[in-house]
């Protein structure tokens, strides 16, 4: 079943940063779709089985992108 969430990374920056997070989770069996925006600082990542929420997060903390605690 697919599953979308949409998270804000502080440390988004620039349009690179964008392009390195939609690049590495992408990389993620399971993971169709990846859009940020750079303005608001969000991320929506649209994802199912084998991915699952807690891998995307693991993967963001990797890259120095962690997803805002709310």
């Amino acid at each position: 079943m697919m599953e979308t969430r949409t998270f804000v990374a502080p440390n988004i920056s620039c349009h690179h940063c964008i392009h390195t997070i939609t690049r590495e989770l992408k990389a993620l069996e399971g993971v169709k779709e990846v859009r940020g925006d750079v303005t608001t600082k969000q991320v929506t990542v649209a994802f199912e089985p084998p991915a699952t929420w807690e891998r995307i997060v693991a993967v963001l903390h990797e890259i120095g992108y962690p997803p805002a605690s709310a």
